[in-house]
């Protein structure tokens, strides 16, 4: 388990870099007893995906901001494929789940335009992104650096959001070429 945090009253909370992943479905609350059948499907999520490279700053979600994070370009749609293969293994939990909100997420998942992206930092509270006085943060971003990754696993993680960050737990691993 691992937690977020870096401490100190900064506008943004950086996050560590053995925290930084891409995430392919959100699944929201889930019932112990459904993880281990969940993480057997997404054994079957293999394929390629080939080198993905780091794109541009963005802050999301775009009206609200909440965190920076950088885009991924994948330029031949193969981690695209890979996160409808999770969307398609997860499958429609209003079958195996009675989690209100959890159904509400994934249905909202499988509605809404895959954009890839690693989270690096997460605004704190009642910081105004858009304006530099008054504690906002500036809005211009410096170019990120040229650099290029190629995925090699799929992991299914628990979570837990505390005011010093988020902490997480790998659940199961499983290798995606």
């Amino acid at each position: 388990m691992r937690s977020a945090g870096r401490g100190g009253g900064e506008q943004a909370r950086v996050l560590d870099a053995e925290l930084l992943h891409v995430t392919l479905c959100f699944l929201g609350n889930r019932a112990a007893e459904e993880i281990e059948p969940l993480a057997a499907r997404l054994a079957a999520c293999r394929g390629p995906v080939g080198e993905l490279s780091v794109g541009a700053p963005l802050w999301l979600p775009p009206r609200r901001p909440r965190a920076l994070a950088v885009e991924l370009h994948d330029e031949r749609d193969l981690l695209a494929e890979l996160q409808k293969s999770v969307l398609t293994a997860c499958g429609d939990p209003s079958e195996e789940h009675s989690d209100a909100a959890a159904v509400r997420d994934a249905r909202a998942a499988k509605h809404r335009r895959f954009r890839p992206h690693v989270t690096v930092a997460r605004l704190r509270a009642g910081v105004d992104r858009r304006s530099k006085g008054s504690g906002g943060i500036e809005r211009a971003l410096p170019p990120t650096p040229a650099l290029s990754f190629v995925p090699s696993e799929l992991i299914l993680y628990s979570s837990w959001l505390a005011p010093e960050g988020a902490s997480y737990e790998a659940l199961a691993s499983h290798p995606i070429a």
